[in-house]
């Protein structure tokens, strides 16, 4: 056995780039091109680099605590709620898909999703909000998830593709590569339908009081939106060196996400969700200060938290 593994590894380096070659997209980052990681290390002979990322966030405690971190509500009663992980799930195995219809790097793509939101801190964009504003107070610094993730991905020596497709992610700076474009604009496409979802569950919205003419255009169900949304992005970025989308779909979709923020991220029925949100990282933010903690300490720390601990934590204050 050892033998034939040994033959394996020997072979896998070449097979995979002969495959890239003749399947990949001229346009697709290949796998042993990379530029490298931050510390230098022997590589596996079974992975890829990028899929070799990919197990690493995997088996990671900050990707692990994901699944204790909901995206709009505050540690909701009911099993069937998004949590950090399962929206991390969502937008890659769309990623994927739109990767592999495109003829892109999945593995990259793959590795980008999974660790995109690693540096969420707990309560959602809330408790990204609080966060933000507590540093600035006490330390003139800011907080941005997205570095946060970044962060992380040195500590795990990500390779340079994957770390630049984390930071990427959201804020004014694009991606370089197409994998990390996808998974830009596919966490919008996710985190936007399930969170429609997630809201008529919880009594936030009724299926009527979504905007008829944007949803004329993207579907009345969540799998429709998705599927319409999907296509569009690889109809529009097919052969034309970026990840687009058509006009009438794309602003459709801008029109439906400027409702949720409206009417649910922002609304007055989220106002006791945020409220609460800012007073546990207050709390505990204050109380770390005390203690003296400097500032990437308290960010490490907070930033880690699930909700359920974030609570217990201020509540034993």
């Amino acid at each position: 056995m050892p033998e034939v593994a040994g033959r394996v590894a020997d072979a896998f380096e070449s097979r995979v780039r002969e495959d890239e070659e003749r399947s990949l997209s001229p346009l697709a980052v290949r796998s042993y091109e990379t530029r490298g990681r931050v510390r230098e290390e022997d590589e596996c002979g079974l992975r890829t680099p990028f899929q070799r990322d990919r197990d690493r966030i995997l088996h990671s405690k900050p990707f692990r605590r994901l699944k204790g971190k909901t995206q709009v509500f505050i540690d909701p009663a009911g099993d069937h709620y998004r949590t950090r992980m399962t929206h991390t799930l969502e937008t890659t195995g769309i990623a994927r898909g739109v990767a592999r219809a495109l003829r892109l790097n999945e593995d990259l793509t793959e590795a980008i999703g999974l660790g995109h939101d690693m540096g969420h801190p707990p309560f959602g964009h809330a408790g990204e909000h609080a966060l933000d504003r507590a540093l600035d107070e006490r330390f003139g610094r800011r907080f941005r998830h997205n570095e946060q993730s970044l962060r992380i991905a040195e500590r795990l020596n990500l390779t340079h593709e994957v770390r630049g497709g984390i930071l990427t992610h959201t804020g004014d700076v694009e991606p370089d590569t197409l994998e990390g474009k996808i998974v830009r604009l596919v966490d919008r496409v996710a985190y936007i339908n399930h969170d429609i979802d997630d809201a008529v569950r919880y009594g936030l919205l009724a299926e009527d009081d979504l905007p008829h003419e944007e949803i004329a255009i993207l579907g009345d169900t969540g799998s429709k939106r998705i599927d319409r949304l999907v296509h569009d992005i690889v109809e529009s970025s097919e052969g034309v060196d970026d990840i687009r989308q058509s006009a009438d779909v794309g602003e459709a979709m801008l029109a439906l996400r400027a409702f949720m923020f409206e009417r649910v991220y922002l609304g007055p029925q989220a106002a006791p969700e945020h409220e609460k949100a800012h007073e546990v990282i207050r709390a505990i933010f204050d109380h770390l200060v005390e203690r003296g903690d400097d500032a990437d300490e308290i960010v490490d720390y907070i930033a880690g938290m699930t909700d359920r601990f974030a609570l217990a934590y201020a509540e034993s204050l």
